[in-house]
């Protein structure tokens, strides 16, 4: 029987990414499927009192260099050659994420994906900027003015609100989490656990 990993994500974070690229190798070594869960991480925050890291541990002295370090590792061993720190952050991701609702309700959430992540995280785009995010996913194969429009449909706005209320329910304090089994993983250095989860036999 096919296992699930409910993957808690937000373009804004450099660190989905990351997840996002190591994720799908495993979950095919373990025929897992992904389950992709848009929430807001400005709404996590929010909720949870909880602060970006380059916020949270800026007086920290070398932690923040140390943490730097680690994301230089990560690259190097899962070969992210294309991971390109966007030079505009930090990006709002409000609009991003609404068009991703919209994305999904059309059947097309992992091509939608694909295209906001290589924008924020592998061409640096401006994906706060509505003429950029129009370009962007005209070019990625959307229609990108359609995409707009519907970012701002009420219902769309609504559901955004509700899956982020739900993870922080669930306990999600920050992004990328997640979900193997009911039991919660956070950050891209959890992903060990999460494939040592899927060779566990669910209880």
């Amino acid at each position: 029987m096919s296992r699930t990993i409910d993957f808690i994500l937000d373009f804004a974070s450099p660190n989905a990414y990351f997840a996002y690229k190591v994720l799908p190798e495993i979950a095919k070594r373990h025929d897992a499927k992904i389950n992709y869960r848009l929430c807001l991480l400005g709404g996590i925050f929010k909720a949870t009192g909880n602060q970006a890291p380059i916020v949270a541990f800026s007086n920290i002295k070398g932690k923040l260099d140390y943490q730097m370090l680690e994301i230089r590792r990560f690259i190097q061993k899962h070969d992210l050659k294309k991971f390109r720190m966007n030079e505009n952050f930090p990006v709002n991701s409000l609009l991003l994420m609404r068009a991703a609702i919209a994305a999904e309700r059309g059947g097309r959430l992992e091509d939608y994906i694909a295209v906001a992540m290589k924008a924020m995280w592998e061409d640096s785009k401006k994906m706060d900027d509505s003429e950029v995010f129009k370009a962007v996913m005209t070019e990625g194969g959307f229609d990108g003015p359609a995409l707009l429009a519907a970012s701002q449909d009420a219902e769309i706005k609504v559901q955004l609100e509700q899956n982020t209320n739900a993870a922080v329910e669930q306990g999600v304090f920050g992004i990328p989490t997640f979900f193997v089994d009911g039991d919660m993983y956070f950050g891209k250095d959890r992903l060990r656990e999460v494939e040592e989860a899927l060779t566990r036999q669910p209880v």
